[in-house]
């Protein structure tokens, strides 16, 4: 074929000079569509192998498309493709919209970055970039229309059941059809409180994507479960989207302790002083993100006021933030529930909230 070509070319060269001309823009031309087929096919496909076997490449063209659409910026868009290149990712629009995905990669690069790092500066200030990344999706995620398959309610999710303007921490134990069993809550002493059939309630629940959603409700009863006491429910079937958090977050049960923070004047109009009380309160976090915590206590704080927060999940060095009192909840007899937002975090701290968070940090 080529030998064919080649005699083709001559014989215009020799006998017809516009006609080898013709042939040899054509040849080009074919030339040019075949590159530009290849390019397309190993750049920008999303599996793993082209066709015939032959490995896929990294497609920087999607990758770029990502970064545009996420507003990432150069560092970002590095890290980023690192993130998803050492992962083995062909295809990183497909990666990116995927949470599970995402996060499998993430936990590995938050795993080689701690191994890695020359010294806890360079890690912290790394894994401070790789969050940011992280939570730049997130956020714009939460931000996308809802999927009404992540509205249903799944057995063992964290729960928030509210009524009387009381507000009880629970887990669904199960879920059909419009009935719905959570665990019975329990007062300050440990006993079940009892709710009057027919008592009306709400349920707050949230999705492993933190999206959140709530049931207006009945009480029809109590059961016995294999879990222990439980309450029923029922409702509607109409589920209200509940306002997004910027961020993500994670419901349990961290302790800490909290101290009251006020600010002096000082002289020259100098910012005011911040200054520590040394009276040490403690609780437990029941619901944490990036952004601000729910603080499950049994000592009186009004609204607006300064604290400082030590959490102690990381084992043997706790973090302390900055975070303003934004609202007080009732919650059973003794205790009170304050929802509060950050307003200052190391970024030691704001790291380890983020791996808690995303749970990078489990095995």
């Amino acid at each position: 074929m080529n030998l064919f070509l080649l005699q083709q070319v001559q014989y215009f060269k020799q006998d017809d000079p516009l006609g080898g001309t013709i042939v040899l823009v054509g040849l080009g031309t074919i030339l040019i569509i075949v590159l530009v087929s290849n390019l397309v096919k190993n750049g920008i496909g999303g599996g793993k192998l082209a066709a015939g076997g032959s490995p896929r490449k990294f497609s920087v063209f999607a990758l770029h498309r990502v970064a545009k659409t996420y507003n990432l910026n150069r560092d970002q868009t590095n890290l980023l493709e690192y993130v998803l290149k050492s992962g083995g990712v062909t295809d990183p629009e497909r990666a990116v919209t995927n949470p599970m995905v995402l996060d499998k990669h993430f936990k590995r690069a938050f795993r080689q970055i701690e191994k890695s790092a020359n010294s806890e500066e360079e890690a912290q200030q790394k894994l401070a970039l790789l969050f940011s990344v992280r939570n730049t999706i997130e956020v714009r995620h939460n931000t996308s229309p809802d999927d009404p398959a992540a509205q249903r309610i799944s057995s063992n999710m964290a729960a928030v059941l509210t009524t009387n303007q009381e507000s009880y921490s629970v887990k669904i134990i199960s879920s059909k059809g419009d009935s719905v069993l959570v665990d019975c809550p329990r007062n300050a002493i440990g006993s079940l409180i009892r709710f009057p059939k027919g008592t009306r309630a709400n349920l707050a629940f949230f999705t492993k994507t933190s999206k959140g959603f709530s049931y207006d409700c009945q009480v029809t009863g109590m059961a016995d479960t294999s879990f222990g006491p439980a309450l029923q429910l029922s409702h509607s079937g109409k589920v209200k989207a509940m306002t997004q958090r910027r961020f993500r977050r994670r419901q349990g049960f961290i302790s800490c302790d909290f101290f009251l923070v006020r600010l002096e004047e000082q002289k020259n109009k100098k910012p005011p002083k911040m200054v520590v009380d040394s009276r040490r309160m403690s609780g437990n976090v029941t619901d944490l993100s990036i952004g601000g915590c729910a603080i499950k206590t049994q000592n009186s704080v009004p609204a607006g006021s300064r604290l400082k927060i030590e959490l102690d999940f990381v084992v043997g060095s706790p973090v302390a933030v900055l975070g303003q009192v934004l609202r007080i909840n009732r919650s059973g007899i003794a205790n009170t529930i304050m929802h509060i937002k950050f307003l200052k975090i190391p970024r030691r701290a704001m790291n380890a909230i983020n791996a808690m968070v995303f749970e990078y940090g489990n095995d």
